[in-house]
C-alpha cells in the first residue's frame, strides 16, 4: 500500500531513511530465519543511522522521538525484517518509556539515556520460565540480595531480546533484605562478571529476534546499579503507549505479506491462462479484503498513536484501546497473510519463500503483550461499569 501516515516534511525524510534500510533488510533476514542467527548487519545499520538513539529526549542528546513516529517507523522496519522491528523497538519503546515516565532518580536516568544517545543498546529483561509473561504479575525467581555496600543478583531470563548484541539490560528482581522482598530493577552493562547469554532461542517465527536466555550467575554490583525499587512507589501510570511498537510491527509484517502475494500474482501466468492471476476475480476479492482490512487497522493504530502525543485524560479507558490496537493489528495480520498464501497457494509454502516466514512471524503475535484475554476482559469490565445500577 503507497498510502503514507508521515504528517510532516521532517517525518518524511526519516521515513525516506529508514524505508531504505528496511527494504535492504529483506535478503539478510530471509537467511537468518533459515540459520536461526541474527541480523548484525542490520542490527549495525540501525545503529550507525542514529535510530536507536531517537527515543532519548533532545535534552539528554536524542531526538525526542514521540509515540507516533515510533509507530511510523517501526512499521516501516517490519516490512524489511518483522523479527528485528521486533527487537529493535523493544530497545527503543523501553527507552521511551523510562523517559517518559521518570521512575528513576535523575543521578541514574540521565547518565542511562546519555549512554544509549552516544549508541548504547538496550533491552529489559523480565521474563521467566516460572513466572510468565510479565504482565501475568507472576514473582520474579532472579533474586538481588545485599552483600556489603552492593548486591548480587542470581537468576536466569528468558526472552531477552537482542540478547547478541545488547550493551545494557535492566533486570527485574526480587529484592531481599532481611526478612522483607520486594520487586527492585537493576541497570547491568552486559560485560559485568557473571553475566552471559545461553542461545537457546529455537522458535517456529520471529527467529531473528536474537531472544536468548540471559544468565546471572553470583553478578556482584554497585549500590547505584538498583535503579527502582517499588517501595519508592514512583513506577508512574500503567498506561504505556510505547507498546505500540507491538501492533506496528505485525502491520509492518503483515504489509510485507501483501506485497509478496501482490508480487505473485502479478508474475505468476499457468499456461491454461493468457494473463497473470492478478486478474482473476477471486484472487482480486482476496486482495480488495486485504486491503480493506489493512486500512481499518492501520488508521486505528495511528489516530491512538496520534491521541497519546499527548495525556489521555480516561487513562482506564486508554489503556483498553491501547491493548485493542494490538489484538486487533495481530487478528489483522493474521486474516492478511493467511489470504496472502491463499493468493500464493503451495509457492508461498516453500522454505525459500518469504510468504512462508512471514506467517510464522505473525502468528508470534499472540505471545507479545498486552494478551488478547487481559484486553478483552477490560472491555468486560467496562462494559459492567456502565450498565451496572445507580
Amino acid at each position: 500500500m503507497t498510502d503514507t501516515f508521515a504528517r510532516t516534511d521532517a517525518e518524511r525524510e526519516r521515513l525516506a531513511l529508514i524505508g531504505g534500510m528496511a527494504d535492504s533488510f529483506k535478503p539478510l533476514a530471509q537467511a537468518v530465519d533459515q540459520e536461526g542467527g541474527f541480523a548484525f548487519e542490520s542490527a549495525e545499520r540501525l545503529r550507525a543511522s542514529g535510530y536507536t538513539t531517537w527515543a532519548v529526549p533532545r535534552e539528554y542528546g536524542g531526538e525526542g522521538m514521540t509515540v507516533y513516529e515510533m509507530v511510523l517507523y517501526q512499521e516501516r522496519i517490519a516490512t524489511g525484517d518483522p523479527a528485528l522491528a521486533l527487537a529493535i523497538g523493544w530497545h527503543v519503546s523501553t527507552v521511551a518509556e523510562l523517559a517518559a515516565k521518570k521512575s528513576w532518580d535523575e543521578d541514574k536516568l540521565a547518565p542511562f539515556l546519555r549512554a544509549v544517545a552516544e549508541g548504547k543498546l538496550m533491552n529489559r529483561a523480565a521474563t521467566e520460565k516460572g513466572t510468565g509473561s510479565p504482565s501475568r504479575g507472576g514473582k520474579m525467581q532472579t533474586t538481588a540480595e545485599r552483600r556489603g555496600e552492593g548486591y548480587v543478583v542470581r537468576g536466569r531470563k528468558t526472552f531477552t531480546s537482542l540478547a547478541p548484541v545488547l550493551d545494557l539490560v535492566v533486570v527485574n528482581t526480587t529484592l531481599i533484605e532481611g526478612d522483607t522482598e520486594e520487586a527492585a530493577d537493576f541497570l547491568i552493562p552486559m560485560d559485568t562478571p557473571g553475566v552471559s547469554v545461553d542461545p537457546v532461542w529455537n522458535m517456529m517465527g520471529m527467529r531473528g529476534t536474537g531472544s536468548h536466555d540471559l544468565v546471572l550467575d553470583d553478578v556482584v554490583l554497585p549500590a547505584e546499579a538498583l535503579v527502582y525499587r517499588a517501595s519508592a512507589g514512583k513506577r508512574g501510570g500503567q498506561a504505556n503507549p510505547h507498546l505500540l511498537h507491538v501492533p506496528a510491527c505485525y502491520l509492518g509484517a503483515a504489509l510485507a505479506a501483501r506485497e509478496e502475494a501482490l508480487a505473485f500474482a502479478a508474475s505468476y501466468q499457468p499456461n491454461s491462462l493468457d494473463r497473470p492471476i492478478l486478474h482473476l476475480p477471486h484472487i482480486g476479492t482476496l486482495i480488495g479484503e486485504i486491503d480493506l482490512e489493512l486500512a481499518a487497522a492501520r488508521h486505528f493504530m495511528y489516530s491512538v498513536a496520534a491521541r497519546w502525543e499527548h495525556p489521555v485524560a480516561d487513562e482506564a479507558g486508554g489503556i483498553a484501546e491501547l491493548g485493542a490496537v494490538k489484538v486487533f493489528a495481530v487478528r489483522t495480520a493474521l486474516s492478511v497473510a493467511d489470504k496472502a498464501l491463499r493468493i500464493a497457494g503451495a509457492h508461498g509454502l516453500a522454505q525459500s519463500h518469504p510468504l512462508q516466514r512471514l506467517f510464522r512471524d505473525i502468528r508470534f503475535g499472540l505471545s507479545n503483550p498486552p494478551m488478547e484475554d487481559a484486553v478483552l476482559r477490560l472491555y468486560h469490565q467496562r462494559a459492567i461499569q456502565e450498565t451496572a445500577l445507580p
